[in-house]
């Protein structure tokens, strides 16, 4: 596969909160994804145009729609285990292995990184090698699609980042079936507890809980880490532990 680092890394600056020092380098950005030229000349059209947005509109009203775009709704949230384990107790012990995943590769978080959110995500995926950075962004395709439509819905510009991840990751783009967000909390419904913790998956209370991995139906470059097969941390069936990207 053609090198793709610098293509992954724009695009998690591009997904990422747009404050002033992100619009000043813009240009940069578009340069580095021309260059690479691993996105499809259509999306990359697009790209410019997300850029060109992105530094023309008034800066209070650009981070103004991001908020609304990403904090505003599950449909569109850019964390990542959001969408496979909802609010429920499952979300913790995934995150910590995905944490683990990353140090174990030699990449740490800042106190304040969240590692399922999609820029994060990309980052690390770019210190990989391409084959293996596609294949691992190409398990959490269904997500990808699912942010992707609800997007599309909004008429966002940003739904061209996430096809481009979609594209990067080999995967064809296109729209699914939309859970609502007023939905979503009654798929997510914990059980009622037993002594204030969740019996579900547990075949009696005391037992260990079990992550819980529920695939949705439908649905300047930076210093290479060694790289290893990944385990899906995003795909049903199986168990977060030795994830790697």
């Amino acid at each position: 596969m053609k090198p793709n680092r610098y293509s992954l890394r724009a695009l998690a600056a591009f997904l990422g909160y747009p404050d002033a020092e992100l619009r000043a380098h813009l240009p940069e950005l578009m340069q580095a994804i021309d260059t690479e030229a691993v996105i499809p000349v259509a999306r990359r059209a697009e790209l410019h145009s997300l850029a060109v947005q992105l530094r023309g509109l008034d800066p209070m009203e650009v981070e103004a729609r991001y908020v609304e775009t990403f904090d505003r709704g599950r449909a569109t949230s850019l964390h990542m285990f959001e969408h496979i384990h909802g609010d429920s107790r499952d979300r913790g012990p995934a995150m910590v292995d995905l944490v683990q995943t990353y140090e174990k590769a030699g990449l740490f978080l800042a106190p304040e990184e969240l590692p399922d959110h999609l820029c994060v995500v990309l980052e690390f995926a770019s210190t990989q090698p391409p084959k293996l950075a596609a294949d691992f962004l190409g398990e959490m395709a269904h997500i990808l699609s699912a942010v992707f439509s609800a997007l599309l819905q909004r008429g966002s510009p940003y739904a061209a980042a996430v096809a481009a991840v979609l594209e990067l990751a080999g995967q064809k783009v296109q729209a699914v079936p939309i859970v609502a967000d007023e939905a979503m909390d009654d798929v997510w419904q914990e059980p009622e507890a037993f002594d204030g913790c969740s019996t579900k998956g547990q075949s009696k209370p005391g037992e260990a809980q079990p992550i819980h991995i529920v695939r949705k139906t439908a649905a300047p470059a930076a210093a290479t880490a060694s790289p290893a097969t990944p385990a899906s941390v995003f795909a049903k069936g199986n168990n977060t532990q030795g994830a790697r990207i």
